[in-house]
Formats: structure tokens, sequence, C-alpha cells
């Protein structure tokens, strides 16, 4: 059984030319990429302050475009999922007048930038300005991982994310008997986008309860001696979040030596911590990890991403890829898909 691999950029950017050239008349001017990621450890820590461990993926998305002297922008995507319609033409934003959300909602994210990016200035004011687009113009409440690593992603590490400050360190993953792979359960539960508020809301009331601005100030002996303060479900639910801060630091330092045996460790304990104390995970991704798990070669497996559904990330020898995929398929009882990468580079302009 093969992964799926994605198309290659000349491929990509040569479909976007064409599409340009068809709609607007004449060759694009500029080109540029940016990946897709999985986060190898720290899930739902990034809202609490914490520490997130994401790669880029080969796997990008590519817009090409010239500059107008009209004031107008035209948007037009070639994503088969995307709702209707397909092509969008709107003024700039001005200081009289600003950019709204609405139909599609494909075209909401590029607005959101479009009318916040005049404030940007350094790399990481830059992903916090695509991050306001995110809340404010796509509706998702999310953190600043995804932005970062966009940006700051390099090929052959991962990105070591301090989301409270900021500050990102790189780490070494280019080892070529090392491979990850990302299996998509191919299922999504409704409760996926109505229990991620839920989470971020017992999170701070549970950093409020202790008097903390958030859960990364919270160390574990801390919560264990507060647990009267709050609810059995929330003190799960920041047990969860406050293990995987330190669980996200340990294997980053994991990564850092090689030691790959006690990065798998921490994964799937970070599996079995969303699983049983943010309970995010579904019957789906619990059959896909343990199928990993059972694998000759795999040295971690857990769900990664919000959870419900999506997919999970595993750190496996790269000559077991073949057998991991074949039995994780044999195990499971939907149909999954399978992508292997190795950790690549983040945006960047591309050569027309």
């Amino acid at each position: 059984m093969a992964a799926w691999r994605p198309p290659q950029v000349e491929e990509l950017l040569a479909e976007a030319r064409r599409a340009f050239l068809e709609e607007f008349g004449a060759e694009p001017e500029l080109a540029v990429s940016a990946p897709g990621r999985v986060n190898l450890i720290g899930e739902h820590t990034d809202y609490n302050q914490g520490l997130v461990l994401p790669m880029a993926l080969e796997l990008v998305t590519i817009l090409v475009g010239s500059p107008r002297t009209d004031g107008l922008v035209s948007l037009l995507t070639t994503s088969k999922n995307a709702d209707e319609p397909q092509r969008l033409q709107f003024p700039l934003p001005t200081a009289q007048r600003s950019l709204e959300p609405g139909i599609p909602q494909w075209a909401n994210y590029v607005k959101g930038v479009i009318q916040h990016y005049p404030d940007s200035g350094a790399i990481a004011a830059r992903a916090q300005v695509c991050q306001r687009a995110e809340h404010s113009f796509a509706g998702v409440p999310c953190g600043i991982m995804d932005q970062l690593i966009a940006l700051l992603g390099q090929k052959g590490h991962a990105l070591l994310i301090d989301c409270r400050s900021l500050e990102t360190s790189l780490v070494p993953l280019s080892d070529p008997k090392l491979a990850v792979l990302i299996t998509n359960s191919n299922v999504r539960h409704s409760l996926a986008s109505s229990e991620y508020p839920i989470r971020r809301r017992q999170c701070e009331e549970v950093a409020q309860a202790l008097g903390k601005e958030s859960l990364r100030e919270v160390r574990l002996e801390e919560l264990e001696a507060g647990r009267e303060l709050m609810s059995k479900e929330g003190f799960r639910r920041a047990r969860h979040v406050v293990g995987e801060i330190r669980r996200t630091a340990q294997g980053a330092a994991a990564l850092s030596r090689g030691d790959y045996r006690a990065f798998g460790r921490l994964m799937v304990e970070s599996h079995y911590s969303l699983r049983d104390d943010y309970e995010v995970s579904c019957p789906e991704l619990d059959q896909l990890v343990e199928a990993a798990l059972s694998v000759p070669g795999v040295y971690g497996s857990r769900m990664t991403g919000g959870g419900f559904g999506g997919c999970t990330v595993t750190l496996l020898e790269a000559s077991a890829a073949s057998l991991a995929m074949h039995h994780i398929q044999e195990q499971y009882s939907g149909t999954a898909s399978f992508y292997l990468s190795q950790a690549a580079d983040g945006a960047q302009v591309l050569s027309l």
C-alpha cells in the first residue's frame, strides 16, 4: 500500500498559472507557496499559552497574482472543495470602508488578511495578523501555531513554539531512517466544532480559579493542591494541558538528542491524555493509534489536531512504513488514507 503523494510544486504552479491566464488574460507576476502542517506533540496547548511542536509538510497551497491599479481585488480559487461562487471581486479596504466576512466562505480568510495585514511588521506580528483574520473573518478561535509554522518552517526541522512569548527554536528532524506517517481517519464527528470552545472555556475557568493568567503558569503540583477549587471535569482538562506542555518540552529535547523511543513514549502518553482527560478522541482515532503501535518499527502514535476525527501522526522507522500502512488499514473499521512527509520549508516566494 502506497502513501498518497501530493502534486509537485511545479505541477501546482503550472495549474495556477493556466487558471490565472484564462481568467485575467495575462501571466501572473508573483507566485508564493505555503505549507500544510502536522503537530507532532502539544495538543490543545496553544490557546493556553503553552508549547507546541509542529512541522511543515510537503503539501502546499500555491497563490499567484499581479498588482492592479483600480482599487479592486479579484479572487479565483481552483479548489474543488470550495463553496460557490469560485470567483469574487471587491474593493480594497480604506479608512472609511472595511471588509466584512460573507459568501463565499473560502474567501473569508483571504479577505481577513487583506483587511488586517497593513498593521503587520515583524514575522511574529505577521503571524498574529493572520491569526486575527482567522478569528474575525473565518470564525475559528485558533491559537498561533498554524501561522508561525507556515512562516518559519524549515526543511529537516520541527519547530518548538512558545505560544506565550512567541519565541521559536528549530528542532532537528532530518534522519533519513525516520519517517512521519499521517493517517486520515476520514471521519469528522459533529462534536468537533461545538466542543472546542467548551474546552477553551474550561481551561480559562481553571486558570482563573487558581489565580493564574493561563494554564501555562500552573505546575502539576499546584493543580493537584487546588483541585477542590474546580469541577472534576475541569481538573481533568487542566491536567491534560499542564502535562502536555511538559511532554512537549521533553519531546523537543528527545528529538534534539535523537532519542526516538523517548519521543514515541511521549506521543503515546499524549494520546491517552487527550482520550481520557481532555476527551477529544473518538473510537476511530483510538483504533488507528492502537493499530500503529502494534507494528514493529513504530516509535509512537497519537491523534493530532482538534479531535473527534481527523488524523493521527505516527513516528516510525522509514523501512516500516509500508508494513505499518497495510496493518493499520487491515485493523481499521473504516477506510484510512495515508500521507508520508519529511519536515518541509515554510512559506516562500516562487520563481516564475
